[in-house]
């Protein structure tokens, strides 16, 4: 590789400058005002409560440990399916010379046939909200910029996929598509979306550039598509010089919000980034849209559509709430073990709001012969992704868990939640998202679906009535010693 890809001159160090002080600027507000993906998770409160209801406490040495990276695989993982989405797409910025239109069919794309074929066999029928917005941009000539925003499930993966692979030309026979990832997992994930829906291009090479995969030095690579994360590939450009990154045409960052969050890996994606041409379409896609992405974001893109579709609301109308008053912990289970008794239950979800709590109780069912899963921050990631599956495929009728996994899992099966300890925050008050996230678990695809609220003293009603109040639907007492009463919630309204 010649030396002259380092040579940017006045105009490249005076962007260079320009972005590091950006950065600088980032990062300095960051240490007086953290954002929330900042903070460790394992920092302890300053004002936290303490309370002799054990659902409203949770020490430090018992909170989750999960980095946003593993939060993030863990919601592709549990995605099988897309997220149908009903709210419209916002495009928040247009480039005028590039009017922005939607397709409603992959055909209308006009994608090579053996392509088409490809996206057809995984089973997509017709292109979600962000692809269908998403995609003619994408795929337009002269090539487009693009920023776009959109919660985990709604298909923004499959989105740049098809338009790195719509963008790959077998003739050029070097890496001249690049995906960043900020971590091997989350890189793999990518690699084997682009290999399905490759299937019939058999001439596309896709090269993962992640830890384990080494190049003799003095080689040159020929495969098409590099996916891999910062370091590796930064790592392959730069120093091996394995192939040349003057050369890259697309360049897609995905997980911005992950990445920004990741030590190391903003600086390692510039650095990537100042040695890319200025004619290089790039991409950047993120689940969340707050203002440090968007800085992030408007450091290394030009002239970008920004595209942000909206989070599904989700309803209350088909969950049934109730809360059930105990007295103890035990109580509680035998509460649980009453319901589970009675009621028709595909798979159930039980939330704690600590790790101690969570397996006590995993421990006290199994001992009972239910067949149940434990899901908690300790866990290896790929232990985490074990257990869902296993939930997923109905191997454990039981899914035990904090926090980790309140939002983003969706399985049809599961009918029942049950708040073990209610949500609150630090602070000992309310937390009526969690709450929504965690109830949201059941009631899905239309279904019905019962929320069980466990409430063992004083302050924990008070933060039920906080929560009945909040959503302005009713929460209904529900005597789980008598049969006839848990029957009911068998029968739909």
């Amino acid at each position: 590789m010649a030396t002259a890809n380092l040579d940017w001159g006045a105009e490249a160090d005076a962007e260079e400058k320009e972005v590091t002080n950006k950065l600088t600027n980032i990062n300095l507000q960051n240490k007086e005002n953290p954002p929330a993906w900042m903070v460790p998770s394992d920092q302890p409160a300053a004002a936290a409560a303490t309370t002799p209801e054990e659902g409203l406490a949770g020490s430090v040495e018992e909170s989750e440990k999960i980095s946003a990276a593993e939060k993030s695989l863990l919601q592709k993982v549990i995605r099988k399916g897309l997220v149908e989405n009903h709210h419209d797409l916002e495009v928040q910025r247009k480039d005028p010379n590039s009017p922005l239109y939607s397709v409603k069919t992959f055909e209308a794309l006009n994608l090579r046939p053996e392509l088409l074929k490809g996206v057809h066999a995984m089973g997509f029928d017709a292109p979600s909200k962000i692809q269908e917005t998403a995609l003619p941009t994408l795929l337009v000539d002269p090539p487009q910029n693009m920023i776009a925003q959109s919660q985990s499930g709604t298909g923004k993966t499959a989105a740049f996929v098809l338009a790195m692979l719509s963008r790959t030309d077998v003739t050029k026979n070097y890496p001249h598509v690049v995906c960043l990832s900020p971590t091997f997992e989350l890189a793999i994930q990518t690699g084997e979306v682009a290999k399905k829906m490759a299937k019939f291009c058999p001439h596309i090479r896709i090269r993962y550039a992640v830890r384990g995969e080494e190049i003799p030095r003095g080689s040159q690579l020929d495969d098409h598509i590099l996916i891999g994360t910062p370091g590796k590939l930064l790592d392959w450009g730069t120093k091996l010089r394995c192939f040349d990154l003057t050369k890259v045409e697309v360049f897609v960052l995905d997980e911005a919000d992950v990445m920004i969050a990741t030590q190391g890996h903003q600086d390692q994606s510039i650095r990537i980034h100042k040695l890319l041409p200025k004619s290089c379409q790039m991409m950047l896609f993120s689940a969340t849209y707050d203002e440090d992405v968007m800085k992030f974001a408007e450091m290394i893109i030009r002239n970008p559509v920004v595209l942000k579709l909206h989070r599904e609301q989700q309803s209350l109308d088909n969950i049934k709430q109730h809360y059930v008053v105990c007295k103890s912990k035990e109580d509680k289970y035998r509460s649980i073990s009453n319901i589970y008794g009675v009621l028709t239950i595909g798979q159930a979800m039980i939330f704690c709001h600590t790790r101690k709590t969570a397996s006590w109780l995993a421990e006290t069912m199994s001992r009972e012969g239910h067949a149940v899963a434990l899901l908690s921050g300790e866990l290896e990631i790929d232990q985490r992704i074990n257990i869902i599956n296993r939930f997923r495929e109905g191997k454990e009728k039981v899914l035990i868990t904090t926090n980790v996994m309140a939002r983003g899992i969706d399985v049809e099966q599961v009918t029942m939640v049950v708040n073990f300890d209610l949500p609150v925050d630090q602070n000992g008050r309310a937390d009526c998202e969690t709450y929504l996230h965690r109830i949201g678990r059941t009631g899905r695809f239309g279904k019905s679906g019962v929320a069980i609220n466990l409430v063992d003293g004083p302050r924990s009603m008070q933060v039920l009535q906080f929560i009945e109040a909040h959503f302005k639907r009713p929460i209904l007492r529900l005597d789980a010693e008598d049969v006839d009463e848990i029957e009911k919630l068998n029968k739909d309204d």
